[in-house]
């Protein structure tokens, strides 16, 4: 899928490429056509259809690489779908084989069995289509696809196979047995009732042979010995041909017996055993004595020598064939073979145990019996011996002889006894051994299918990644009881060798290949773990590895020990803690800086900032559902680097299926990253608190000014709804260090918060905790400090404003952005470039009122400026100069101003030249590429000390300043005073002056808004030029002659009755506003 998609990616940059390629034949075609030598045309032309050639031949290519990986993705996923379903039937037979245990020994319980067995076999039969379907498909993706890496399928579909054959011969093995054991089930009453018929007719005859060799002179008729000798043959033929039944028939009874356990037809079948035993012994020994006196002649001495000589050389010969059957087997089969021999020896040792026993028993009548007289005619020496020494001879050899044979017969069956032992211990050993590696064999193939199933983890996707851990950790818990059946195994090959028993060489192999597997599959799995471990660490989601794309090269984003990004410069070798990106945009932002006022300066750096960052695409919702989402409710507790991303991760994720062709989601990520540590985190400890990620992201986010001030209030709140002043003051401090980062903090009353807090619990009476609605009261009221905010919306909403009209000074038409209309004069606008830098027309002065408007203005409007233009004619010059009017609330606090922080950083900079010099390195920079000396402590302490003694005299100077302000403004208002009490009451009227509110001057505004209307005077000390408080009064009534001219354009049809109304009109204004003036003189006078 992952190929599929690359190829998919690789065909569509080569789409995108095409443009290029047109464009170079397009150029080759142009100069082939422009030169005349007829080779270089030959050369281009060769040149162009080879390229074209070769650009065709790789489309093509990739086109049908594509379409063999989606057939190969389709045959691949009917594979795995069919895989799983022939392993699912593989699973259900591994279960019933099982489940299959050994039962009673009886006709109902193996005729259960052998209909479970066809059963099995049955479904086995339906099954088997799953495997041809996996066989044929698995065969299919070997045939069409040989080029690609088809292992995996190859080895899955061969123990697919494997364990199918398994599985097969087992319950084929099993069948058959069963229909084994359950026709011998069937014939064993019917063959025992023949066998002890035959016994019975067999014991009659012996029983008849036996009493007509007892009768007296037999062995005088020879004609009668040789007809009996003929009818104890026959005996005997008969009694061998039913030796091997007799044994089949102790041995099947055995096994139905021990089934039978406990059961009143195991009483039964033990006595029927019981009986047959006893008339076969008994039937064994009477053919056996009358062989004895049929045999009894003048020459049996020699014929019982003969018997023990034949009973000793054929026990030597058995024990010899006994200790031939040494050394025991090394697997389970050879021992099972031995013991098959063994058995068939056991069986002719009990075969040869009555003949044996009849031959000593024989000599033992013999020697009892016969006196020592009748020894002496039947033992003839070469040398005449005297007789009773030739009888002694006799009777010492054949009881020697006896002796031997039955010396040699306990020593056989002692041998023989021992040597079983051996063989059941051995086979009870080897068949644990067996079937603990078959268990163990069975579970690691089990275990290597699913370690062979493993994609490469550069093949993983990213998101999966958490899953494969996971996965690859149960399946090491699943394997860890292995240990135990591994250990077992080695356990019992010890044993065995501890026995004696010599493993074969089979059984070394498997126990080796065993052993070795396991290790392989541990390490696999820990390999696979740690792979996953590091691949998760550095490409997961908690990683930072999808960052790297956000920089390209020379560049390299690396990350430091505390997980906070810095950027190295491979080409220049050196690094640095911002973006590329960043640096650019900073750089760009020094554009900005003719802007004359600080507020609006500020706002547009911002509102770059915020278009950077795509901020001005985050609603305030989305950010709200982020920070919900990454459980951000603790507002005091640190963000480590991981966190901030993952939260902006989640923001951009969603920005980018919202806006997809406006979000970089890496570099929007790492620049957003990158702002938020240069103003919460300048010291690179790579943590900042929660409120102040949230203060800067909702600060700049899309969303109406007052929903951001209630969230933010909402933030420091109490679970009341209060907020005391150590909340506000955290607010605060967060929400200025915002301007301060962009180094214009002195223009709203410095990183001092404390005056603005006092501001705002004064406006509400000094309680000792405010509402929201208070909060939002005050902030209307644009305090110094948060200024720059609503000035961020108004320029935002003016952006893609359009108004009809020119400006005054670069003759703009029609004016974007801003409108400027004067309040002075009429028919004056300017546009707001020229405003910002301060720019006049001829007759204009920058203390001079006027109107700001971000949207087109409506007739309403239009006339309530046309009034206030009418009434500010009758007001001077002077007026204007003695009555600015500020765009914000002031705070009285100690300004940082821009000297003071010039001085500090020329400062800083002269202090770090001197220590690199000395080989030393500010603090905190970013990981250099070389190693950097460290910097003693007391070359630290100097530093800090110096600068907290320059911070010191900074603040001691503006406060200076601040008070020689107050000192002017005093003078000033003195001074005003005393012209008003020297002024005429007539020219009072006339020349009123107003001095309007704050609160009355500022029209509010945001984004939801449609039309913006701010009074704009002297925005700051900057707004009045020094030439402007210098230049003379304008004569009043010059000024009255201009008014009357304009009134009589304006007005043409009616001009008379509107002129004496406007003038009645302004009349009655001018005596409200000295009025006004007196009222707000005396409360200056009392102060």
């Amino acid at each position: 899928m992952m190929n599929s998609h690359l190829q998919g990616a690789t065909l569509q940059d080569l789409e995108q490429r095409r443009p290029q390629l047109e464009e170079l034949i397009t150029a080759a075609q142009n100069l082939k056509n422009k030169t005349s030598n007829q080779e270089a045309r030959t050369v281009i032309t060769d040149r162009i259809e080879r390229i074209q050639s070769q650009w065709e031949e790789v489309q093509e290519h990739l086109q049908s690489r594509r379409q063999q990986l989606n057939d190969m993705l389709k045959d691949s996923t009917q594979w795995l779908e069919a895989k799983e379903e022939a392993e699912q039937v593989l699973g259900q037979a591994r279960a019933k084989l099982e489940s299959w245990k050994e039962g009673p020994y009886t006709m109902d319980a193996i005729q259960k069995k052998i209909t479970e067995t066809k059963q099995l076999n049955k479904d086995l039969r339906q099954w088997q289509i799953n495997v041809d379907v996996v066989n044929d498909l698995a065969l299919k993706l070997l045939r069409d696809y040989s080029a690609d890496d088809t292992r995996k399928v190859h080895m899955i579909t061969e123990n697919i196979n494997a364990s199918w054959a398994s599985i097969h011969k087992r319950v084929s093995e099993r069948e058959a047995t069963l229909e084994e054991t359950h026709r011998l089930l069937q014939q064993f009453p019917l063959d025992l009732e023949k066998f002890l018929a035959w016994l019975t007719e067999a014991e009659t005859t012996a029983n008849v042979l036996q009493d007509a060799t007892h009768k007296q002179r037999l062995l005088e008729d020879s004609k009668g010995v040789r007809e009996l000798m003929k009818q104890w043959q026959d005996l005997q033929g008969e009694i061998e041909a039913h030796t091997d039944i007799y044994h089949n028939l102790d041995e099947n009874g055995q096994k139905i017996l021990r089934s039978l356990e406990g059961s009143d037809d195991a009483a039964l079948l033990q006595r029927r055993l019981d009986n047959m035993n006893f008339k076969w012994s008994e039937l064994r020994k009477k053919s056996l004595n009358i062989r004895s006196h049929l045999e009894a002649s003048s020459d049996q001495w020699k014929r019982l020598h003969l018997s023990l000589q034949e009973l000793l050389v054929w026990l030597q010969l058995k024990d010899d064939e006994l200790s031939r059957q040494a050394p025991i087997g090394g697997d389970f089969p050879t021992v099972q073979k031995q013991n098959d021999v063994h058995r068939a020896f056991k069986r002719e040792l009990k075969t040869k145990e009555p003949v044996i026993m009849s031959t000593l028993e024989t000599v033992r009548i013999f020697l009892t019996e016969q006196p020592l007289e009748g020894l002496e005619k039947l033992y003839q020496e070469p040398r005449e011996l005297p007789p009773e020494e030739r009888a002694q001879n006799v009777t010492r050899l054949l009881r020697k002889q006896a002796e031997e044979v039955n010396s040699e017969w306990e020593k056989l069956n002692l041998h023989s006894a021992d040597w079983q032992r051996k063989l059941d211990e051995a086979l009870e050993r080897l068949q644990e051994l067996q079937e603990a590696t078959d268990e163990l064999d069975l579970k690691l193939r089990q275990a290597e299918v699913i370690k062979g199933s493993w994609q490469p983890v550069g093949d993983l996707l990213i998101d999966s990644l958490q899953d494969h851990l996971e996965k690859v950790k149960a399946l090491r818990g699943e394997i860890a009881p292995l240990k135990e059946n591994v250990s077992h195994v080695n356990d019992l090959a010890r044993q065995l060798t501890t026995l004696g028993i010599q493993l074969s060489p089979y059984n070394l192999n498997t126990l080796e290949d065993l052993n070795t597997r396991w290790k392989l599959l541990q390490v696999a799995v820990e390999d696979r773990i740690r792979q996953l471990h590091e691949a998760h660490r550095d490409f997961g989601p908690t990683s930072q590895h999808f960052l790297s794309t956000s920089v390209q090269g020379p560049w390299e984003r690396a990350i430091s020990p505390n997980k906070v990004p810095y950027y190295i410069n491979h080409e220049t070798q050196t690094t640095c803690w911002d973006h590329p990106k960043m640096t650019e945009l900073y750089q760009s932002l020094a554009d900005l800086n003719n802007v004359r006022f600080s507020a609006y300066r500020t706002a547009m750096k911002l509102r770059r900032l915020q278009k950077a960052l795509c901020l001005d695409l985050l609603s305030l919702s989305a950010a709200c559902d982020a920070l919900d989402q990454h459980n951000l409710k603790q507002n005091d507790q640190p963000m480590d680097i991981l966190q901030i991303i993952n939260c902006l991760t989640t923001v951009y994720d969603r920005l980018e299926q919202e806006h997809n062709n406006l979000v970089n989601v890496p570099l929007c990520v790492d620049m957003c990253l990158n702002w938020l540590l240069n103003v919460y985190d300048t010291g690179r400890t790579g943590r900042i608190r929660v409120l102040s990620f949230k203060t800067g992201i909702i600060s700049l986010c899309k969303a109406h000014l007052e929903d951001k001030y209630r969230y933010l209030f909402k933030q420091v709140a109490s679970s009341t709804g209060f907020c005391d002043q150590r909340r506000l003051g955290l607010l605060l401090h967060d929400s200025i260090q915002i301007p301060r980062q962009l180094g214009e903090v002195a223009s709203f009353g410095g990183s001092n918060i404390e005056p603005s807090v006092r501001s705002c619990f004064q406006f509400a009476n000094n309680k000792p905790e405010i509402e929201a609605a208070l909060f939002l009261d005050w902030m209307r009221l644009e305090p110094q400090s948060m200024v720059w905010l609503p000035v961020l919306h108004r320029v935002a909403a003016a952006e893609t404003a359009k108004h009809q009209a020119k400006c005054n000074i670069c003759k703009e038409c029609p004016i974007i952005g801003f409108r400027y209309r004067s309040l002075k004069h009429f028919n004056y606008d300017i546009c707001q470039s020229c405003f910002f830098s301060g720019r006049v027309a001829k007759g204009h002065k920058m203390h001079y009122p006027m109107v700001e408007y971000c949207t087109p203005t409506t007739s309403g409007e239009d006339v309530r400026d046309f009034a206030k233009v009418l009434k500010n004619k009758f007001r001077t010059k002077r007026y204007f100069a003695k009555h600015p009017r500020m765009g914000y609330l002031p705070v009285q606090t100690v300004l940082e101003g821009d000297n003071m922080e010039t001085n500090l950083q020329a400062e800083y900079d002269r202090l770090k030249q001197q220590h690199e010099h000395k080989g030393l390195s500010p603090l905190p920079s970013p990981p250099e590429m070389m190693p950097t000396s460290p910097q003693s402590p007391r070359d630290a302490e100097l530093i800090a000390e110096a600068k907290l003694l320059r911070q010191h005299k900074g603040r001691l100077e503006a406060r200076m300043q601040i008070l020689e302000d107050h000192n002017k403004q005093l003078e000033s208002q003195l001074h005003r005073l005393r012209q008003l009490l020297e002024q005429p009451q007539a020219e009072a009227k006339v020349n009123g002056t107003t001095a309007s509110s704050p609160s009355t001057s500022l029209q509010r505004s945001d984004s939801s808004q449609p039309m913006l209307l701010r009074v704009v005077g002297s925005q700051t000390s900057e707004s009045m030029g020094e030439e402007d408080l210098l230049s003379p009064p304008q004569d009043t009534s010059t000024g009255l002659e201009e008014v009357m001219e304009q009134l009589n354009n304006s007005f043409p049809s009616s001009r008379g009755h509107n002129v004496g109304s406007l003038f009645h009109l302004a009349d009655d204004l001018g005596r409200a506003m000295e009025s006004l003036v007196s009222v707000m003189t005396d409360e200056e006078g009392a102060e």
